[in-house]
């Protein structure tokens, strides 16, 4: 898979990256989403490691660009964002990262007057993460709980 560099800190192969064993190649419009979601994830680790980090600390993805047989393969919504590049799941380290997180992506859409299309933060068990998402346009600022 392509080490292809999407900003200074995300690589296409960090997005694609799968559980399954089910190719996850995008073309170049799903690329182009993921470099506009990598913009906000850039401004999200710098506001993160600017305010709570040390300097250096990553911001990891699980899940970035699904092929639509991965989708199905992970059980992912028919109509997600991860099917168009326009979405990533973060891991979090707890319920505080968690929070910290989807304030400091609100106040970056507050600030820039830049919509997002979805925050939601998602638990499994005890298991948690964040889902972010941001299309091209008619994004729905969509923030839930889950």
């Amino acid at each position: 898979m392509n080490t292809e560099r999407l900003s200074p800190h995300f690589t296409l192969r960090e997005l694609t990256k799968t559980s399954v064993r089910i190719e996850n190649v995008p073309g170049e419009k799903e690329v182009e989403n993921l470099r506009r979601l990598c913009r906000w994830l850039e401004m999200l680790r710098s506001r993160w490691n600017m305010m709570y980090g040390d300097g250096e600390d990553p911001i990891v993805v699980n899940s970035g660009y699904r092929s639509p047989a991965v989708n199905k393969a992970v059980g992912g919504a028919p109509t997600s964002n991860h099917l168009t590049g326009c979405a990533a799941d973060i891991r979090v380290s707890g319920l505080e990262q968690l929070l910290r997180y989807a304030v400091i992506l609100l106040d970056i859409s507050d600030e820039s007057g830049e919509d997002f299309d979805e925050l939601l933060l998602e638990r499994k068990g005890a298991v948690m993460w964040l889902h972010f998402a941001v299309r091209p346009c008619g994004n729905r600022r969509k923030v839930r709980m889950i």
